[in-house]
C-alpha cells in the first residue's frame, strides 16, 4: 500500500463518528433519490412499451350512429394531423349477465373483424378473435371476470342473445370492454342505440393541446353534435401510472434534502477534520507530501464513507421499491419491473461527485497551509471569538456551567451554523413526515365519508355463475330488503336523521368500463363528503363527482353528462366536485329519484345512522340488530373503513426516511459536539480543577448546542410547512385528485410548538455522548491535553 493510502485508511479508521455520519448521509440520499427516481423512470415504462407495441390510438371518440354516417366517419381520417385511423367500428352499450342472480354491469362492446394492426392492435391474451355471431372477447379490464368458454346472456335485448367467451384481451388505450365480429352488433344494438367508434392517431400528441387540436380538425367537419364522447391516450396513460407516480413528489423531496445534508455534512467533516490536524498535515508535508496528495488523502477520507453508504443506498433503494411496484408488474405484458441500470449509475455518479467536490473545496486548505505555520500550531482553538456573547451570559442571573454553554456558538460559530443547518433539515423531515400523515388521513378520511354513529354494512355482492339453490344469495338466503332495513332503522329508539347508499353501475358515452353512481336516500349532506369545489346535490337531476371524473370526460361544473347501461338513459347536472379516491375517482353522487325511471338494478346498499343526542352508541347497535337479524344484515358502531395499502406504504415509507434524516442530523450534532469538546478539552481540565462537578460538565456541553437547536427548529418547521404544501398538492395532481385546503392545511399553530421544540431534542440527542465522555474525562489527563 502507498504513503498516501496509508494516510487514508489511517484517517478512516481514527475519525470513527465522522465516517459513520458521512456514511449513513450518503445512504439516505442514495436511498432515496434511487427510488424517486426509478419511480419516475418504471411509472411510465409499461404504458410506454405497450402503447407503442401495440400502435395505441392518440384518441378514441364516439359517435351517434343517428346524427352521422360511416361513410362520413370514414372521411375524417383525411383531416389535418391525422396520421393513421381505424374505424368506423359499431358500438353498443349492453347489460350482459353471466349468471341468473347476477345483476348486468353495463360494457361497451365494438365490432371488430380482426385485432387490427395500424391503429390500437388489440393484444390476445388467451383464446381466440371471435370468427362468428355468438363468440365475444373480453377485455382484460372488464368488469366481469374473463373465463375461457362463459356463456353470457343478454336478456334486456330482443331475442336474449347469448354468447360464448373465446378469448381474452387488452386494447392498450381502453377502446371497448369486449369485442365481437361485425355481423353480431345489429343482435347487440337496441333500436334507437348504438353508435360509431373512431381511433385517431396524430402526427402530434404529446400533450393535451395537441390532443384538443387533433379532435377539434376531426369533428369539425362532421354534423354538430355527431360526436357523444372520447377518451384522450393521456388520460389512460396517467390512470395507468397513478400508483407509482403519487411516491414521485414526495421521494424527490426526501432525496433533495438528502443530497443537501450529504454536502453539508461532508463538507463540515472534512473542515473539521482539516481544522483539528492542522498540525498532523503539517508533519505530512515535511516528510514530502505534496499540497495536492494532502488534498486527495482528505478526500479519500470522505469518499471511502461515502462508497460504502452509496452502495447500501442503492440495495435500500431496490428493497423499499419492492413493494411499491408489486402491483403493476404483470400489467400491459410486462414480466417485470426492474429498476434501470442507468438510474443506478447516475444517482452514485452524482451523489459522489457531490461528496468529491465539498470534500475537495473543504480540503483545500489543508493544501495551502505553509509546512512552519502548520507545526507551530497546537491543539488548543484560539479564545478570542465570542468574548462578548461571555461577557453578556456572566451578567445574567444564570448558573455558571450553563452561562459557558450558551455563549459556545459565538466562539465557532461555522461549526454551529453547520450543526444548526443539519437540524433545520432534520426540523423539516418531521415537519413534512407529521404533515403528510395528516393529510394522508383526511383523505382517507374522505374516502370513507361516513361520519356516521352506527352503519348498516351492504352485503357482499355475488359474482359469477350460482350454484344451484333457490335463492339468489349466499346459502340460498334471500338478500335484505333495503325498504325494510330503513323502516326497522326508523323504528328503533334514538335514530336521529339516517340515509342509505345504493350502488348502481352505469356506462357514460366515450369511456370504457364502468363507473359507479351511489344514489342515496334521504339527505346524506351531512355524511361526511368532502367538497372540492361547486355544492352538495339539492335536487333530482343533480350530481357531485369526484376530479378524476370531471379530467376523463372533459367535463366541469354546470356541464350536463348521460348515464347508459339503463333501461333509457338518465341525464345529470354536475353542481359539485368532491374529494374522493375510490374506484380511481369514476364515480357520481346523485338522489335516488334521479334514476327512478331507469329502473337500475342495485348490486348493494348501505344505510347510515346518527343517532340523537345522549344515546348510548352500543346498546342502539344492540337494540337494531335484533331487528335487523331476520333481514340478515347486522348493524355497527362508526363508519366504514378507510384503510389502503398506498397509505400505508406511503407512511412506512415517509417514516423510514424521516428516522434516516433525523439520525444524520443528530449525528451531525454528535459530530460537531465531539469535535469541539476534544478541542476545548485543556479548557474542560480548567473547569474540573476549580471545581465543575460531572452534572454540571453535561450540563454545559447540552447547554452549548440548546440555542442552536431552538434556533433552527424554529427555523426548519415553517420550512417543512412550505415544503408539506408544495408537495401534497403534487401528489394529488399525480393521482388525479384536486385536494381542498382541509386536506392540505393541516398544520395549526398551537401544534407548531412541539414541533419547534423538536430541533431542540435533535440537538439534546446528539450531545449526549460527547457530554458523556467530557464529564467522565479525568481532570489530570484533560489539563495535560495539548
Amino acid at each position: 500500500m502507498s504513503a498516501l493510502g496509508k494516510v487514508v485508511r489511517s484517517g478512516v479508521g481514527r475519525r470513527r463518528v465522522q465516517t459513520l455520519v458521512i456514511g449513513l448521509a450518503t445512504m439516505m440520499a442514495v436511498a432515496a433519490s434511487v427510488l424517486g427516481g426509478s419511480l419516475l423512470v418504471v411509472s411510465g415504462a409499461p404504458f410506454d412499451d405497450a402503447f407503442a407495441r401495440q400502435h395505441g390510438a392518440h384518441l378514441s371518440v364516439q359517435f351517434d350512429a343517428g346524427e352521422v354516417s360511416a361513410g362520413q366517419l370514414s372521411k375524417s381520417k383525411d383531416a389535418e394531423g391525422v396520421s393513421s385511423a381505424a374505424g368506423p367500428f359499431r358500438t353498443a352499450t349492453v347489460s350482459p349477465r353471466p349468471g341468473s342472480a347476477t345483476p348486468g354491469w353495463p360494457m361497451t362492446v365494438v365490432g371488430r373483424g380482426d385485432p387490427g394492426r395500424d391503429v390500437d392492435e388489440v393484444v390476445l391474451l388467451d383464446g381466440r378473435w371471435p370468427t362468428r355471431s355468438g363468440e365475444i372477447v373480453l377485455s382484460a379490464d372488464s368488469s366481469l371476470i374473463p373465463t375461457m368458454g362463459m356463456k353470457i346472456d343478454f336478456p334486456s335485448l330482443s331475442g336474449g342473445p347469448t354468447l360464448t367467451v373465446v378469448g381474452v384481451a387488452r386494447s392498450v388505450t381502453r377502446t371497448a370492454d369486449a369485442w365481437v365480429v361485425p355481423s353480431q352488433m345489429p343482435a347487440l344494438t337496441a333500436p334507437g342505440s348504438g353508435g360509431y367508434q373512431m381511433l385517431y392517431r396524430f402526427t402530434d400528441a404529446g400533450t393535451a393541446a395537441q390532443i384538443a387540436a387533433g379532435g377539434k380538425a376531426v369533428i369539425q367537419s362532421l354534423p354538430p353534435g355527431a360526436a357523444v364522447g372520447e377518451q384522450s391516450w393521456l388520460t389512460v396513460k396517467k390512470a395507468a401510472e397513478r400508483d407509482t407516480a403519487v411516491y414521485v413528489p414526495f421521494l424527490t423531496a426526501f432525496g433533495a434534502l438528502g443530497m443537501a445534508m450529504s454536502v453539508l455534512i461532508v463538507g463540515n467533516v472534512v473542515a473539521s477534520a482539516v481544522g483539528l490536524g492542522t498540525r498532523r498535515i503539517g508533519i505530512l508535508k515535511a516528510i514530502g507530501f505534496t499540497p495536492a496528495q494532502v488534498v486527495r488523502a482528505y478526500v479519500g477520507q470522505a469518499l471511502i464513507p461515502a462508497g460504502v453508504g452509496t452502495a447500501l443506498g442503492v440495495f435500500a433503494g431496490h428493497l423499499l421499491a419492492v413493494p411499491v411496484l408489486a402491483e403493476t408488474q404483470e400489467v400491459y405484458g410486462t414480466s417485470s419491473l426492474a429498476i434501470a441500470g442507468w438510474v443506478d449509475l447516475a444517482v452514485i455518479a452524482g451523489v459522489l461527485g457531490l461528496v468529491a467536490a465539498s470534500a475537495w473545496a473543504s480540503a483545500w486548505r489543508a493544501g495551502r497551509l505553509r509546512t512552519v505555520d502548520a507545526l507551530a500550531v497546537g491543539r488548543t482553538a484560539s479564545a478570542g471569538r465570542g468574548r462578548w456573547a461571555a461577557r453578556l451570559a456572566g451578567r445574567l442571573p444564570l448558573p455558571q456551567p450553563v452561562a459557558l454553554g450558551l455563549t459556545r456558538p459565538f466562539a465557532r460559530p461555522a461549526r454551529a451554523l453547520a450543526m444548526g443547518t443539519a437540524i433545520v433539515f432534520g426540523a423539516i423531515a418531521v415537519t413534512f413526515t407529521g404533515g403528510m400523515s395528516a393529510s394522508l388521513g383526511g383523505v382517507m378520511k374522505a374516502k370513507a365519508h361516513d361520519a356516521a354513529d352506527v352503519v348498516v354494512p351492504a352485503p357482499l355482492p355475488d359474482f359469477g355463475p350460482q350454484g344451484p339453490g333457490p335463492g339468489p344469495g349466499p346459502d340460498n338466503q334471500p338478500k335484505a330488503d333495503p325498504a325494510a332495513v330503513a323502516a326497522s332503522i326508523e323504528a328503533t329508539a334514538g335514530t336521529g336523521k339516517h340515509y342509505s347508499a345504493a350502488t348502481v353501475r352505469v356506462a357514460v358515452s366515450g369511456l370504457t368500463g364502468t363507473v359507479d353512481v351511489i344514489a342515496f336516500t334521504g339527505d346524506a349532506s351531512w355524511g361526511g363528503y368532502t367538497m372540492v369545489s361547486g355544492r352538495w346535490i339539492d335536487n333530482p337531476g343533480e350530481a357531485v363527482v369526484p376530479t378524476p371524473f370531471l379530467a376523463s370526460t372533459g367535463t366541469r361544473i354546470g356541464d350536463t353528462v348521460t348515464l347508459d347501461g339503463l333501461a333509457e338513459p338518465v341525464a345529470v347536472r354536475i353542481v359539485g366536485e368532491v374529494l374522493d379516491p375510490r374506484n380511481d375517482g369514476m364515480q357520481v353522487f346523485t338522489d335516488a329519484s334521479t334514476l327512478t325511471a331507469a329502473h337500475p338494478e342495485p348490486t348493494e346498499t348501505s344505510h347510515h345512522i346518527a343517532v340523537t343526542s345522549g344515546t348510548d352508541v352500543t346498546a342502539y347497535v344492540d337494540e337494531l340488530n335484533k331487528k335487523l337479524a331476520p333481514l340478515g344484515v347486522s348493524a355497527r358502531a362508526g363508519g366504514l373503513d378507510a384503510g389502503g395499502d398506498m397509505v400505508v406504504t406511503l407512511n412506512a415509507l415517509s417514516a423510514i426516511l424521516t428516522l434516516m434524516l433525523v439520525a444524520v442530523a443528530a449525528l451531525g450534532v454528535l459530530n460537531g459536539v465531539l469535535l469541539d469538546t476534544r478541542e476545548r478539552v485543556r479548557e474542560i481540565g480548567v473547569h474540573k480543577a476549580l471545581g465543575m462537578t460531572p452534572r454540571q460538565t453535561i450540563s454545559m456541553v447540552l447547554t452549548s448546542v440548546a440555542l442552536t437547536g431552538l434556533v433552527a427548529g424554529a427555523l426548519g418547521v415553517p420550512l417543512g410547512v412550505a415544503l408539506h404544501g408544495w408537495v401534497v398538492p403534487a401528489m394529488g395532481d399525480s393521482v388525479g385528485l384536486r385536494l381542498p385546503d382541509s386536506v392540505i392545511a393541516v398544520h395549526q399553530g398551537v401544534e407548531l410548538l412541539p414541533l419547534a421544540l423538536g430541533g431542540l431534542l435533535i440537538a439534546v440527542l446528539g450531545a449526549l455522548l460527547p457530554a458523556g465522555w467530557a464529564a467522565r474525562a479525568r481532570t489530570a489527563t484533560a489539563l495535560r491535553t495539548e
